[in-house]
This record gives C-alpha cells, sequence and structure tokens, in this order.
C-alpha cells in the first residue's frame, strides 16, 4: 500500500503556531531554543504538516548552528530546493515536495567528507520518529537506513563517540 502524503486542512489544524509560522509563513525558529537541535536519538523526521520522511538521525551532525543540521535528506525527491532572496541575501530554500512546507535552507558548509551539503532545518516543520516506533507508526522501510545501528537508541555526536 502506498502512503499518500499531502497537506490538509486538518493538519493545518493540528499545528502550534511556531509551526504554522515556520511551515506556512516561512519563518524561522530561534537557534538552540527548538526542540531539535540537541536531539540524538536514532529515527527519522518527517514533515509535520504531511507526514512525509524528509531526514535520517544517521545524517545527522551537530553543525553548531542551534538548528537541525543534516548532510542529506532520506530520499532527495521528498525535498524541493528554491532561490530565496529574503533578507538582501541569496539561499537555497528547502521545501517538502508534498507538503509544501517550508523546512530551512541548504548551506554548501557542511561536513566534506559527506559531500559538504547543510540541511539547515526548523524543528518546528519537523516530527521525530524514532527507530523503536518505525514500523508502528508506519515508516518500517526506514529501519533499513539504520543497519546495524538499529539496535542502539543514540547516534554519535562527536568524533570521539563513533569511535
Amino acid at each position: 500500500m502506498t502512503t499518500e502524503y499531502r497537506k490538509t486542512p486538518e493538519a493545518l489544524a493540528r499545528l502550534s503556531r511556531r509551526q504554522y509560522a515556520v511551515t506556512q509563513e516561512d519563518s524561522t525558529e530561534p537557534a538552540f531554543r527548538n526542540q531539535f537541535w540537541d536531539n540524538h536519538e536514532a529515527g527519522i523526521y518527517v514533515d509535520v504538516v504531511s507526514g512525509e520522511p524528509l531526514f535520517s538521525s544517521v545524517d545527522k551532525f551537530d553543525s553548531g548552528s542551534g538548528w537541525p543540521s543534516f548532510t542529506r535528506p532520506i530520499d532527495r525527491s521528498h525535498v524541493v530546493e528554491k532561490t530565496d532572496r529574503s533578507w538582501g541575501m541569496t539561499r537555497t530554500e528547502v521545501r517538502s515536495i508534498y507538503g509544501d512546507s517550508h523546512l530551512g535552507h541548504l548551506f554548501p558548509d557542511g561536513p566534506r567528507e559527506a559531500g559538504g551539503l547543510r540541511y539547515c532545518i526548523n524543528s518546528a516543520s519537523l516530527r521525530f520518529v524514532p527507530l523503536a516506533e518505525l514500523e508502528a507508526e508506519g515508516y518500517g522501510e526506514y529501519a533499513s537506513l539504520f543497519g546495524a545501528a538499529a539496535t542502539t537508541s543514540t547516534i554519535p555526536t562527536t568524533e570521539e563517540d563513533a569511535r
């Protein structure tokens, strides 16, 4: 059975004020004062509006920016990149394809060994699904992203932790 991800009036009605401002009005939440900037639990991050899978904790890293940062999306076809010329600069905005939610921005200053990209994402645009709950929540197919790590509940936060 194929899951249909989409924005619905019911989904929009469930959003908090901040979630609505970020996803629908292209706002940005404060750095270091958001839900997932320091989350180290294994799992996936889905669009808070549509539920489409976007990012994995396997690709999450501490960029020091105060927002969740990822080296890549789970599936590049689930994100759209658009030119953003707001605030007197040119940046690359990242949006979800089905929910059309503003997620954050893409920067070329990520870890070189992972391709050099940093998807800097607002926590308010995401819902976290822990690895242990993937199957129950209908995301079981993504458990394979974790391989041997599927038995652990945390991801490395520093190079030393990864050893």
